[in-house]
């Protein structure tokens, strides 16, 4: 693990940003120049083909796209990649409905032009969407696009269950199916349950009790446990996470418009 000052090819160690399961994120600096920059390594233990591949293609799909809610990525290595800051924390730091329905709304318009652009992000969660830290100008962005899928170059491939997260996963992204649109706006309502309700639509202590949930389960009833929520949320959730792809809405945006209309 690298520490403060210490060199990485031409960047220089400034401070740990985080470490997920298989990587650690660190704030640098070009050595030649003061631009700060977010450096992704993978740990010893994970320099493996299979991560190794995972993190170029995090960087060959993230660098296809130009969007203000995407993660902007610069640079890589074998093993390594170089994005930029974004200095805030996670959206569950914003402490105001409208506020995360703002954020929503950011990575709807996000997934819809990375769809129109024929990639799926297939891992969307809170955990991959940050915030910027001026409170004045709202801006989410979506990061980590190491389980992304090609509707055009990965004919055959499918992202694997080690590779996304169950508490978000789309019932076609469970069965081996090929992911598309839908696949994310079924992420996308998960994760607006967790940001509006505190808690994702399923739970369960194992996974194979979330796959059931995922595959058999109706959506809850959440405005009968949250006597707050109208109940035409219910509504927008189920169809929003329907199990059949084709019966879900046509965007991420119309399901956040209709939720951000429900809500205010």
């Amino acid at each position: 693990m690298l520490s403060p000052g210490d060199r990485f090819e031409r960047y220089v160690v400034d401070a740990v940003l985080g470490h997920g399961g298989y990587a650690t994120v660190y704030l640098v600096h070009d050595a030649a120049t003061p631009q700060p920059a977010a450096l992704k390594i993978l740990d010893a233990g994970h320099r493996h083909q299979a991560q190794v591949a995972r993190l170029r293609r995090e960087f060959e799909l993230a660098h296809r796209l130009d969007h203000p809610h995407i993660v902007r990525v610069f640079e890589r290595g074998s093993g390594w990649l170089t994005m930029e800051v974004v200095d805030g924390g996670g959206v569950a730091t914003l402490t105001e409905t409208a506020d995360r329905l703002a954020a929503l709304s950011q990575i709807a318009d996000a997934l819809d032009y990375t769809h129109n652009r024929a990639v799926v992000h297939c891992d969307v969660k809170p955990a991959n969407i940050r915030v910027g830290s001026d409170p004045d100008h709202l801006r989410a962005v979506l990061i980590d696009f190491g389980a992304a899928h090609s509707m055009t170059d990965d004919i055959g491939r499918r992202p694997t269950q080690a590779e996304v997260s169950l508490p978000y996963s789309a019932p076609e992204l469970i069965t081996g199916h090929a992911p598309t649109s839908a696949t994310d706006e079924y992420a996308l309502a998960c994760t607006a349950v967790e940001l509006i309700t505190g808690a994702p639509p399923f739970t369960d202590d194992s996974s194979i009790g979330l796959i059931r949930a995922h595959l058999y389960r109706s959506p809850p009833r959440w405005s009968r446990e949250f006597r707050w929520l109208p109940r035409v949320f219910d509504t927008i959730m189920a169809k929003a996470m329907a199990k059949e792809p084709t019966d879900r809405y046509q965007s991420c945006r119309e399901l956040v418009s209709l939720l951000t209309r429900a809500l205010h």
